[in-house]
């Protein structure tokens, strides 16, 4: 049995061990038009979409660590077009016509971000499999019913989303004690970690000057530090996303949650006949703790969950190491789906991901210079082009769809303090963890109360 490997990027890294374009960090001061701090898939978007829309630009991106080392490396590789954010908070402020054109923004983005990699021969591994959100359960059935219902609702047919039963289900995936799914064909799978270093190789290519290592202080408008370096700057773009949290006096703007992965060995062919997912379709649970999976280009199955969801003072993990007890709750998940497979977990890693008191995403223009993206919830893999795309459009004075979009708003309140931010947080992931323990005992078609009250006390 080969010992698990846990931390670091993962399994993204460690099993073809990809290297990223060459960078370094930033040793003198210097003037420049934009200063982007944060080199994930937001940053790179953004300077990507400046240069594309104004080459004559002097961009630059600030990452603090090694590229990768954030949510942009460790995601689980979902490139899909679903609604980031909560339709009815993004609504009153923009009407549901602005919330309709993200949503179409969101779909272009996902087949764009293929073709461009394509375009430059980049291999991010993709796959168009779309996704299932599978019920395995009368309760978890009807709540994927009535989010179907919503959708409808805001326009999405059923080329988009539709409800298959357990007969369609089990044809393309034997999950056990599945009843049925929502099916979309709006998702790539991808490996995300060459998402990242394709983006930093076309940015790096277009004349974006990319500083690795190289953590940005005192941001301000027009100026910033790093280190003993000063960055003069007409336009500051902050792209930390969960990581916003770490800066000095914003700890309660950004909730960041703590999603845990893990990889199994390379499963045999006979375990496959007996599995099918032969689309590879990412998948992902109706459970109040749920989970989401993919299956890899080796074969092996990669599934992840929250575990752990909130450190106390909104604090990060350590290199991406994941707890004994996470670990072992995610093969224990991973056994109930799929009974006949060996799930041994081979890699375990975790990310960080952040979350808006709303649970909406935002384009901040503080109207001084310094923009702000983020608050993707979980689902920035695809989002972040289009947050890139419009913070791009602002700097440059373009007239785009992107600056009709309901997420280019002001931050909204903050998270409450210590300790009522972990209590909260920690508190209501256990009690969805019994909401869920009181649906499967009951066996009822109705959501828990437990469930219910948390999701008002949430504000979801």
């Amino acid at each position: 049995m080969t010992a698990l490997r846990n931390g670091d990027f993962g399994f993204w890294m460690a099993h073809e061990s990809l290297q990223p374009p060459a960078s370094g960090p930033l040793r003198e001061s210097l003037d420049t038009d934009v200063a982007i701090v944060g080199g994930g898939y937001s940053g790179l978007w953004a300077a990507i979409a400046i240069k594309r829309l104004d080459p004559t630009r002097r961009v630059v991106v600030l990452e603090a660590t090694a590229l990768g080392r954030g949510a942009s490396g460790r995601n689980g590789g979902w490139l899909s077009a679903k609604t980031v954010g909560m339709r009815g908070v993004l609504a009153k402020g923009s009407g549901r016509e602005a919330v309709k054109l993200a949503d179409r923004l969101l779909d272009r983005a996902m087949h764009d971000t293929v073709a461009l990699m394509e375009s430059h021969g980049i291999d991010i591994e993709a796959v168009h499999g779309g996704w299932l959100q599978i019920a395995r359960s009368a309760s978890e059935a009807a709540r994927l019913r009535a989010s179907l219902e919503s959708y409808r609702a805001w326009g999405v047919d059923e080329t988009h989303l539709r409800w298959i039963d357990r007969r369609e289900l089990t044809a393309e995936i034997d999950v056990s004690r599945a009843v049925g799914a929502l099916r979309s064909p709006d998702c790539y799978r991808i490996n995300p970690l060459k998402l990242l270093y394709g983006l930093a190789t076309i940015a790096i290519g277009a004349g974006v000057e990319l500083y690795t290592d190289s953590r940005a202080t005192d941001i301000t408008a027009g100026s910033l530090r790093v280190g003993s370096s000063t960055v003069s700057a007409r336009s500051v773009v902050i792209a930390t996303e969960g990581y916003t949290a770490q800066q000095p006096g914003r700890g309660r703007d950004v909730l960041p949650l703590n999603s845990a992965m893990i990889a199994t060995a390379p499963l045999p062919p006979e375990t496959w006949r007996q599995i099918g997912w032969d689309s590879r379709a990412g998948i992902s649970g109706a459970a109040h703790t749920y989970f989401y999976g993919q299956r890899t280009n080796d074969d092996r199955i990669i599934i992840g969950g929250r575990g752990k969801p909130y450190r106390f003072g909104s604090r990060t993990d350590r290199d991406g190491e994941v707890d004994a007890a996470t670990v072992a709750a995610l093969e224990t998940m991973l056994a109930e789906l799929f009974p006949h497979a060996d799930v041994r977990a081979e890699y375990a890693w975790c990310g960080v991901l952040g979350v808006l008191r709303d649970w909406s995403p935002i384009v901040d223009d503080h109207g001084d210079g310094v923009y702000e993206v983020g608050g993707y919830a979980g689902q920035g893999v695809t989002a972040a082009k289009v947050a890139g795309d419009t913070v791009a459009a602002l700097i440059t004075g373009t007239d785009a769809p992107e600056r009709r979009i309901p997420w280019i708003r002001r931050r909204p309140r903050k998270w409450e303090p210590e300790p009522l931010r972990w209590i909260g947080a920690n508190g209501l992931y256990r009690a969805y963890s019994v909401a869920d323990w009181h649906e499967a005992r009951t066996g009822s078609g109705r959501t828990s109360v437990i469930a219910r009250l948390a999701d008002r006390v949430a504000g979801r």
